[in-house]
C-alpha cells in the first residue's frame, strides 16, 4: 500500500502489508546463512522420505476418482429407492472434496487422504452413510480395514482403498440436487444443517482459507511439513489423544508466516519455536478476525460462552463459524507440548549458531525413559478386524481418561498419553496397548501417606468405553500400572530394556574413574562397605518403622541405601519447586530502543501483537469491552515481552538483549546427580542399579480396580514415589 505524498515532496513510503490481525513482527528477508540453512533443511526432509513419488501421486488421484464414482452411484441408488422421479434420479449427485494435508499440499508417502462427501438433504448420515454406504464399501475387494467412527466429534469412516488410507466424512446440505461446481466456501452451504455437518464442512473451508491467508504458500508448505515431522518424532502429533492434529499445526505455522512474511523456511522453523515458547496460553491464535453471521451459528467467544473459557490452548479456525480446533488439549498435554517447544527452541538456537545440525531437532522422544510410572491400557479383540474398530474407539476415549484423572485428583496427578500403540506379537489373540506416563504435579510438596485413589476413575472410563455401539464378544480392555523397570519388552527398542543408570555411567565415565582413583578405595572394599551398611540397616529396621531413613554410625564415609534415597528425593522436590514453569522475560523497551534506527515502527508492531491477541480485543467484542489498561493488556498478551521475538532484529544491529532462561522439564530433573548417592562420590553400576529398587519414605498410592474376570493377583496397590 502506497501512502500519500507529504508537503515536503519526499517519495511515498512503502508500508508493510498486514497479514492477519496484527502487523508483522519483522519484514526482514533471509541472509545468505538463512538460505544455506533452508537448503540443508529441504535436503534433510527429502532424505527423510517426506515427499511421495509421482507414481504415488497418480495412485491417489485414481483412488479419489473411484470414491467419487462410488458416492455418486450410492446417492442415485437411494434416490431411486425412495420413489423420486426419473429426472431426480438422473440429476442426483454427490461431490467429493479434499482437505487436511492433501489439500494443503504437505502430504507424504503413506499419509491418508481427508475427504468430504457432500450429498443432498434426503440422504442422512446415521443410516444411509454409516450403514448402506458402509456395506457397499465392505463388499469391495479394493477396500480393507473399514472402520466406522460415528460417535466421534466429527463422524468419520476410515478405510484403505488400494492401500491408500482414506478418512471419509459426510455432509448433507439443504438442497435436493448437489451441483458439481458447488462452492463450498459460500455461506449458503451452512443453511439449516446440524452441528456435526457444520464441523464436517469446516475442514474444507478452513483449508482453503489458510492458503488464502499465508503470504507465501511454498514457504508455508515446507515449514509445515517440517513441523509435522518434528511433532510426530516428539510424540505430540495426535488430536485424538489431546495433542495437536494436522489442522492445528497448520494454523500455528500459518500465524508465524503472517508475523514473518518474508522469512524463508529455516527462519520460520526457528521463529515458530521462539513465538510459541513465549506464547501465553490460553490467549488465542487467530489468522483473521472472528466474524459473526446472520445464520446464528455460535462462534468461539469466551465472554459469551462459558465453555470456551475452559479451553487451554485455543487455536481458532479462520472460516465461519470460527471454532477452537484444539478443544482436546488438556492441562497435562499442554504441559508436555510446552516442554517440547522449549526443547525445540534451544536446538534451533544452536542451529542458528552452527552448533547443531537439523538432524538433532528430529531426535525421537524417549518416552519410556522419561517417567518412573506408567498406565498400560491393553486392548484385546477376537480377530484383527474387530481389533481395528475396537482400538479406534478406545483411542478416541483415552483423552477422557486423562481428563478424568486430572478432575478426580484436582490436577495433582499429571498424565502424559503417548499417541503410539504397541503390539505384543507373542499373544495368541489380537492385541495392542497404549501407555500413559504418570507423575505428580511439579512444585507441590507431598505429605506423608498422601494417596490418589483412581479406582472409581478407571471404572468410569471402562464403563464409557463399553458403551461402544459396535461392541462384539471378545472385545476387552484392561488397565494396569507398571513401573519403568517393569515395562514389557515389546515397547522397547530391539525387545530389551535400556538401563538409565548405564546410560548415565557412559556419559560420566571419565569423571567417575578419576574420583575412584582419588578415593583410593578398590571395588572389593566398596562391596564390603555396602554389605556391612546393609546388615546394620537391617538390624535397625527391627526397632524402627518401615521406610524410615537410617545411617550406619560406624561407617561415616558411606550412606545407607534408604538414606541415599531420601536425599535424592529431597533434592528432586527442591529442584522441581525451584524450576517451576517461568516464561523467559526481558525489557522489551530497551530492545526496541536499541534497534530504533533500523525498525522505527517495531515498538508499535509489538504493542499491536500484544493488543490484538488479548481476550478483550477480539473483533466481536463490544466497544465497552475495549477500555483496557496497559497493565491488563500486558497480562493478557499472547506473547511475553517479545524479548526473543525480536532477536532477529538484535542480530542485525549487534545488540544482545533478551533472556535465555528455560523451563526445566521433569525428565531432566529425574536423573538425580549420582554424586549425591555417596559422600565421597565413588559409585559403580551395581550400586546405582539398587536405587531403582529402593522403597520410598513418602509414597503417593494409586489404586486400580481390575476388570471383572481378572485374577485376584492382578488387582494390586499401585504406588508413585515422590520422585515419580
Amino acid at each position: 500500500m502506497v501512502t500519500s505524498e507529504g508537503l515536503s515532496g519526499s517519495p511515498p513510503a512503502q508500508a508493510a502489508k498486514q497479514h492477519g490481525v496484527t502487523s508483522p513482527i519483522s519484514v526482514a528477508g533471509p541472509t545468505e546463512a538463512d538460505i544455506r540453512r533452508s537448503l540443508e533443511l529441504e535436503k534433510f526432509l527429502v532424505d527423510a522420505g517426506l515427499y511421495e513419488t509421482s507414481e504415488e501421486t497418480q495412485k491417489r488421484e485414481e483412488v479419489l476418482s473411484q470414491i467419487d464414482q462410488i458416492v455418486k452411484d450410492w446417492v442415485k441408488q437411494l434416490t431411486h429407492q425412495r420413489g423420486y422421479s426419473d429426472q431426480m434420479v438422473q440429476d442426483a449427485n454427490a461431490v467429493i472434496f479434499t482437505f487436511g494435508s492433501y489439500r494443503l499440499g504437505v502430504h507424504g508417502p503413506g499419509a491418508d487422504i481427508d475427504t468430504l462427501c457432500v450429498g443432498p438433504s434426503y440422504v442422512n448420515r446415521e443410516e444411509d452413510f454409516f450403514i448402506i454406504l458402509h456395506d457397499i464399501l465392505a463388499d469391495m475387494e479394493d477396500v480393507t480395514e473399514l472402520q466406522p467412527v460415528p460417535d466421534a466429534h466429527v463422524p468419520v469412516m476410515k478405510f484403505k482403498m488400494k492401500g491408500i488410507s482414506v478418512d471419509l466424512l459426510y455432509a448433507s446440505i439443504s438442497v435436493l440436487v448437489v451441483q458439481q461446481d458447488l462452492d463450498i466456501s459460500h455461506g449458503s452451504v451452512l443453511y439449516s444443517v446440524d452441528e456435526q455437518t457444520v464441523r464436517s464442512l469446516n475442514g474444507c473451508r478452513v483449508a482453503d482459507q489458510i492458503l488464502r491467508l499465508v503470504p507465501n504458500v511454498e514457504h508455508f508448505r515446507t515449514t509445515l511439513r517440517c513441523l509435522k515431522f518434528w511433532a510426530k518424532r516428539r510424540g505430540v502429533y495426535s488430536n485424538v489423544t489431546g495433542f495437536l492434529g494436522g489442522v492445528n499445526w497448520a494454523l500455528l505455522v500459518a500465524r508465524v508466516c503472517q508475523l514473518y512474511p518474508n522469512a524463508n523456511p529455516s527462519m520460520l522453523v526457528s521463529r515458530f519455536f521462539r513465538v510459541y515458547t513465549q506464547w501465553r496460553w490460553p490467549n488465542p491464535v487467530m489468522l483473521c478476525s472472528i466474524e459473526e453471521d446472520d445464520l446464528g451459528i455460535p462462534v468461539w467467544d469466551p465472554r459469551k460462552n462459558p465453555r470456551d473459557r475452559l479451553h487451554h490452548m485455543p487455536i481458532i479456525t479462520p472460516a465461519y463459524p470460527c471454532m477452537n480446533s484444539s478443544y482436546n488439549v488438556s492441562t497435562s498435554t499442554l504441559r508436555v507440548m510446552m516442554e517440547q517447544f522449549q526443547n525445540g527452541n534451544k536446538i534451533c538456537e544452536d542451529i542458528d549458531l552452527n552448533k547443531a545440525q537439523w538432524s538433532s531437532l528430529f531426535e525421537p522422544y524417549l518416552f519410556f525413559e522419561t517417567y518412573k510410572n506408567y498406565l498400560q491400557v491393553d486392548i484385546i479383540a477376537a480377530d484383527a478386524d474387530d481389533l481395528l474398530s475396537w482400538k479406534g474407539w478406545v483411542e478416541s476415549r483415552l483423552r477422557q481418561l486423562t481428563l478424568m484423572i486430572e478432575r478426580d485428583t484436582n490436577g495433582m496427578l499429571q498424565c502424559h498419553p503417548y499417541p503410539t500403540d504397541y503390539v505384543d506379537s507373542s499373544k495368541q489373540s489380537s492385541h495392542c496397548a497404549f501407555f500413559m506416563g504418570l507423575q505428580r504435579k511439579e512444585g507441590v510438596s507431598v505429605q506423608e501417606g498422601q494417596q490418589f485413589d483412581i479406582r472409581a476413575t478407571v471404572d468410569e472410563f471402562r464403563h464409557s468405553v463399553n458403551m461402544y455401539m459396535f461392541w462384539k464378544p471378545g472385545m476387552e480392555i484392561f488397565v494396569s500400572h507398571v513401573r519403568r523397570r517393569q515395562l514389557p519388552s515389546f515397547v522397547l527398542p530391539d525387545g530389551y530394556k535400556r538401563s538409565r543408570p548405564a546410560r548415565l555411567m557412559s556419559q560420566q565415565q571419565a569423571d567417575k574413574i578419576s574420583r575412584r582413583e582419588e578415593c583410593g578405595v578398590n571395588s572389593t572394599d566398596r562391596r564390603l562397605k555396602r554389605k556391612r551398611s546393609s546388615e546394620e540397616m537391617a538390624d535397625l529396621k527391627t526397632s524402627r518403622p518401615e521406610k524410615r531413613a537410617s545411617v550406619s554410625p560406624q561407617r561415616t564415609e558411606s550412606v545407607s541405601p534408604e538414606c541415599s534415597s531420601r536425599s535424592s528425593r529431597t533434592s528432586l522436590v527442591s529442584s522441581v519447586e525451584d524450576n517451576s514453569e517461568v516464561l523467559p522475560t526481558g525489557n522489551v523497551n530497551s530492545i526496541i530502543a536499541t534497534n530504533a534506527e533500523r525498525t522505527p515502527d517495531n515498538k508499535n508492531d509489538v504493542n499491536e501483537v500484544v493488543r490484538r491477541n488479548s481476550f478483550d480485543n477480539l473483533s466481536i467484542a463490544s466497544n465497552k469491552d475495549k477500555s483496557v489498561s496497559t497493565r491488563e493488556l500486558s497480562s493478557m498478551s499472547g506473547i511475553t515481552c517479545h524479548t526473543e521475538l525480536c532477536e532477529e532484529v538484535q542480530r542485525d544491529t549487534g545488540s544482545n538483549g533478551g533472556s535465555d532462561s528455560q523451563c526445566s522439564s521433569l525428565g531432566e530433573v529425574l536423573d538425580v546427580n549420582p554424586e549425591l548417592l555417596l559422600d565421597n562420590g565413588c559409585i559403580d553400576i551395581g550400586f546405582q542399579d539398587v536405587t531403582e529398587e529402593l522403597k520410598p519414605n513418602v509414597a503417593i498410592g494409586i489404586f486400580l480396580k481390575a476388570r471383572e474376570g481378572v485374577n485376584a493377583e492382578s488387582t494390586q496397590k499401585l504406588s508413585l514415589t515422590s520422585t515419580a
